[in-house]
């Protein structure tokens, strides 16, 4: 199973969400892959990863989409690139700076699907893939969609992410039309929720008048998660009794729950 964590709109979670679902995947007896996708390398960084650690980008999500066999060399094996994290049944894939350099010269090369190759090797070795894209609707992002089985869509609770989820939702569909028809939509993830504020309930209230596939529990605004970045530790390993933690736990297992009954369809 494969999950892109997409919305073009920057600040709503999205690696935050990323990690702790695939870190709570991993602790749930998963073995698991996390793919960082987005030139800022927060969720490498989240998982523990130190970029000098990367010589001449060895081992990154970069090299991985640039290397080429020819008929006098032979490509570095996939599944060499991911590395373990702290967490058992938790490696990744981390980012590298030269995504932002290298994406014009792989549009010219039209690898939008080498992403989608390499994954369908590495679901040999991983029951679940998570993918953290950048917050926009470029190549990587692109390549993200194509590849995955599935897509979560981070909502933050404000006025301006309401709008963004309609165009993130025409954008699959045209990209769905295209080049992925097995893609589907799982659900929305609301975040950074405020229990006791009316403006969040009413927004969320309106994706389900729009009939939208509205996830629960809903996520809640807690200092614990910047706590968490700071220490790169998932929060659901960093305080595993968390409230946060738990409601990390508890959508997990519906995401699950949901995934097993499209499996028996």
């Amino acid at each position: 199973m494969k999950r892109a964590i997409f919305n073009q709109k920057g600040g709503v979670g999205k690696t935050s969400i990323s990690c702790n679902l695939a870190a709570m995947s991993a602790i749930q007896g998963y073995k698991t892959l996390l793919i960082d996708l987005d030139v800022q390398g927060n969720a490498s960084y989240y998982l523990g990863y130190k970029s000098d650690e990367s010589k001449n980008n060895t081992g990154t999500v970069a090299e991985l989409l640039n290397q080429t066999a020819t008929w006098f060399s032979t490509t570095k094996p996939i599944k060499s690139f991911p590395q373990a994290s702290n967490i058992k049944n938790l490696d990744f894939i981390p980012s590298s700076p030269e995504l932002e350099q290298l994406e014009k010269e792989l549009e010219r090369r039209y690898r939008i699907y080498k992403l989608k190759d390499c994954l369908d090797e590495l679901s040999k070795y991983y029951d679940r893939i998570y993918l953290d894209t950048p917050p926009n609707l470029n190549f990587y992002s692109k390549s993200a969609l194509i590849a995955s089985n599935s897509v979560l869509i981070p909502f933050d609770c404000d006025t301006f992410s309401h709008h963004a989820v309609h165009n993130v939702l025409q954008n699959i569909e045209e990209l769905k039309e295209d080049h992925n028809r097995q893609l589907k939509v799982e659900g929305i993830i609301v975040n950074q929720f405020t229990k006791n504020a009316k403006h969040p309930q009413k927004l969320i209230d309106q994706l389900i008048a729009d009939n939208l596939p509205v996830l629960e529990p809903f996520l809640s605004a807690s200092i614990k998660m910047k706590e968490s970045h700071h220490s790169q530790v998932p929060l659901v390993d960093f305080l595993p009794q968390h409230k946060l933690s738990l409601e990390f736990e508890s959508l997990h297992k519906n995401i699950e729950r949901y995934e097993s009954k499209n499996e028996e369809i």
